[in-house]
């Protein structure tokens, strides 16, 4: 197994023991983003989210669910997600049917990459568990852009160990409630510089990181709050400078946009794109976006449904290079992955879009919709008043 999926699993352990005690634990009179038992600590409590009302708002690792609970009651839409069924048992059988409380059970990264994306994410203590270069680059586009991640760490535990200087996992003790029961778990205790990298990487920014101790004099344990945020705008990815074969020069960029967003896959480059690619000799632009988008990502069009926006002439080096927008307005089938080097198709809505775009995706998206905030190298643009070349 894993390391997340041993974490998993002593987790596991611990609902079912929790489901054998039965014993009922209190509502929160009071939210503590450090691990219960610990004391009561000195750390912020729910002031740090504002208003959350009509709001939604993903939880990760949640639990028994009552931090979800909590905010549901304050007129969020909560989303509690937990990998562990025992603890999502607990969660369910104990909310099982509050408003605006959604309790789920699966893998955060799993969840993250079909869910649409949220106005705030937030973990008590539990995205430690998780490798973060799995976790990041999903939970970075899970947020809308605006949207604010906050999660709690281990920053020294109650032996009066510190955070690592390396991004590694290290064995932590989980001990089961009402016994001398010790079971290790891996954890990610990562100094805050660390966490800051990592968060700047996936295109975060951190916005502030409060420290949060022990109120009891004999244990060392402390906690590191950290509050980050998606910007607003989104980036891309430039171009390789490497000049094209002759034959890619001139290629379509294809914008399939229905009532849930624009079409987007997952490059192996870690860049999202609209499919497109080439034309070849003798195709038309219209037939060449029906044949990649068919190729690249299994949709069925007809040429005649499709709309040629102009071209986009961009230098790179001494390459010139010509790209065609066109939109797509209907088809049929479900997007799949047809080829090795692009994947993860899947609707983004337009104040959502995921990042980093690649450079030619953002100028088509911004030559069909010049009020999407995308950031991208300049690029002459000329529009066609008329689809004849289609």
């Amino acid at each position: 197994m894993t390391t997340e999926q041993d974490t998993v699993a002593t987790w596991n352990t611990y609902g079912n023991h929790q489901l054998a005690r039965g014993l009922e634990l209190p509502e929160l009179d009071r939210w503590d983003w450090g691990i219960p038992g610990t004391g009561p600590g000195t750390g912020p409590g729910t002031e740090v989210f504002g208003d959350v009302t009509g709001l939604r708002i993903l939880d990760l690792g949640s639990g028994l669910g009552r931090h979800a609970a909590h905010l549901s009651a304050r007129g969020a839409d909560v989303t509690a997600v937990d990998a562990s069924p025992s603890q999502h048992q607990r969660a369910a059988t104990r909310y099982p049917d509050t408003p605006g409380l959604r309790l789920v059970c699966a893998d955060a990264v799993a969840h993250l990459q079909d869910a649409d994306p949220y106005d705030v994410i937030y973990s008590v203590c539990s995205i430690p568990y998780l490798d973060p270069d799995r976790l990041l680059p999903v939970l970075a586009n899970g947020l809308k852009p605006g949207g604010r991640l906050l999660f709690s760490a281990l920053h020294t535990n109650s032996a009066g160990t510190g955070p690592s200087n390396e991004v590694a996992p290290r064995p932590e003790i989980l001990r089961l409630p009402g016994t001398t029961d010790d079971h290790p778990v891996n954890m990610w205790v990562l100094n805050p510089q660390l966490w800051e990298d990592l968060l700047v990487r996936h295109g975060l920014t951190m916005e502030a990181v409060t420290a949060i101790d022990s109120g009891k004099p004999d244990n060392h344990a402390s906690y590191r709050l950290y509050a980050a945020r998606r910007p607003q705008r989104v980036p891309s990815r430039p171009r390789t400078s490497a000049p094209p074969p002759p034959h890619a020069v001139v290629g379509v960029g294809v914008i399939v946009h229905g009532p849930d967003g624009v079409l987007l896959g997952r490059h192996r480059r870690r860049t999202w794109e609209l499919a497109g690619g080439a034309v070849e000799p003798g195709e038309s632009f219209a037939q060449a976006a029906v044949r990649e988008l068919r190729e690249e990502a299994g949709l069925v069009a007809d040429p005649g449904d499709v709309r040629v926006l102009g071209t986009l002439l961009d230098r790179v080096g001494d390459v010139l290079r010509v790209t065609v927008p066109v939109v797509v307005t209907q088809w049929s089938g479900v997007p799949e992955q047809r080829e090795d080097a692009i994947g993860s198709w899947r609707f983004w809505p337009l104040d959502a879009l995921p990042g980093p775009l690649f450079v030619p995706s953002a100028q088509c998206l911004t030559a069909w919709n010049a009020d999407l905030p995308l950031d991208h190298p300049p690029t002459h643009f000329h529009a066609y008043h008329s689809h004849d070349c289609a």
